[in-house]
């Protein structure tokens, strides 16, 4: 059967403004099972396609569930993926390659640059089988460029994109992000990349490559470093829980942990004297404007103390409650609180997501669309567990054309 909107065989599919759209996921790890992840999550068919003697090795990353000892990682970012393999080294693993881009939409992939190529199974190689096909290339170091072939990792992004030196507390040595963030960066933007070039590709009947760098991603995240750099010649360096711009504005202690306030401006500070009990400290012409509160060394005379002496009485939650909808202050919560937090509940941010004999709660799709469904996420597909539904309907295989397949280790 073929889809009469999308001109595809049917394959299953979620429901969501992608519906129909056939991604091929040729990635591992992160940077990339992810941005494919979140196509699948809206909707898209996504085919995650391994190396039958080389899986994607976050397979073997913990923590593990069931008596099959699946991996609840490789799960977050893989669900509602079908799974099939291939080896890509052989002639018959590239020919049927090819034979899935003609039907595909979207291919993404996050080798070496340069290595598709020595594949035979580049862009120019692919677009020639499909001209609308977007092929989405997630590295290190983008695909132009001296340090183009360099292998990288997520710290890697982190630290020559500048944030690894920013990160920490102030004359210690530089801290990295405590998560993948150069990893999940390039995820965001590869996704954003995908569907921008996907919208031309419909308009046009041509697809581009989308060439995406951990650390082109990390480097727009480092806020007003650059422009600093640029216009006053000041290197951003570590700050702790400070703000180059603004206090109060920070981590601070409480009875039994610490929030988040950031309070700086002259309408919060009025607001957080009265809720106190001290609203003559408003109007002190030592600290009576924002401009005043900034100045390091009266912050930490009078302001820092004043806020400390004022948290220290309450708890998380008894603050959280006191400065309601009219102060930013927020707990510091841990990930156990967090994944509890009412809030994250009725956002759908924590999902069930069946792996191996259970289901597993890990973070649910962050893109909220009206009337779209938040729920009944697929398993990540065991190694080669969509074989013959994928060939039969996308490759046009037969079931002896498969067996051969399989016998002779293609698959």
């Amino acid at each position: 059967m073929t889809d009469s909107a999308t001109g595809h065989p049917e394959m299953p599919s979620r429901p969501g403004p992608l519906n129909g759209l056939v991604v091929l996921d040729i990635t591992r790890v992160v940077a990339g099972p992810f941005c494919s992840m979140l196509l699948a999550d809206l909707g898209a068919t996504v085919i995650k396609i391994e190396n039958p003697k080389d899986p994607d090795y976050t397979r073997t990353f913990p923590p593990f569930v069931g008596e099959d000892r699946s991996s609840a990682f490789f799960a977050q970012y893989n669900r509602n993926k079908s799974g099939i393999t291939l080896d890509m080294k052989c002639e018959r693993g590239k020919a049927l390659l090819k034979k899935l881009v003609k039907r595909a939409d979207v291919l993404v992939e996050n080798f070496r640059p340069g290595t598709m190529d020595r594949l035979g199974l580049g862009y120019e190689v692919l677009r020639a089988e499909n001209p609308r096909l977007v092929y989405t290339a997630i590295s290190g170091f983008g695909r132009s460029g001296p340090n183009s072939n360099k292998p990288a990792y997520d710290n890697t992004g982190q630290a020559t994109g500048g944030l690894w030196s920013m990160n920490g507390m102030p004359g210690q040595a530089p801290v990295r992000v405590g998560t993948i963030i150069g990893d999940l960066a390039a995820s965001f933007y590869a996704t954003i990349g995908t569907l921008a070039a996907l919208r031309e590709a419909e308009r046009t009947g041509q697809g581009r490559v989308v060439d995406i760098s951990q650390q082109d991603s990390v480097l727009s995240l480092t806020e007003n470093a650059v422009v600093r750099y640029t216009c006053a010649g000041e290197v951003a360096t570590p700050l702790g829980n400070d703000h180059p711009f603004v206090r109060p504005y920070g981590q601070f202690p409480c009875k039994d942990g610490y929030v988040f306030f950031g309070g700086y401006t002259d309408k919060f500070w009025k607001i957080t004297c009265e809720l106190f009990g001290e609203p003559e400290q408003a109007s002190d012409p030592e600290i009576d404007t924002m401009e005043k509160r900034f100045e390091l060394a009266t912050y930490e005379r009078r302001v820092r103390p004043l806020l400390e002496r004022w948290f220290s009485g309450y708890t998380k939650a008894e603050l959280e409650e006191m400065a309601g909808d009219e102060l930013p202050l927020s707990a510091i919560k841990s990930i156990g609180e967090v994944v509890e937090d009412p809030h994250i509940a009725a956002r759908d941010m924590i999902v069930s997501v069946p792996v191996g004999e259970q289901l597993v709660r890990m973070f649910g799709l962050p893109i909220k669309l009206g009337g779209m469904p938040q729920d009944g996420f697929a398993s990540p597909p065991v190694l080669g567990q969509h074989n013959d539904e994928v060939l039969r309907r996308l490759a046009d295989l037969s079931d002896e054309e498969i067996r051969s397949l399989k016998q002779d280790g293609v698959i």
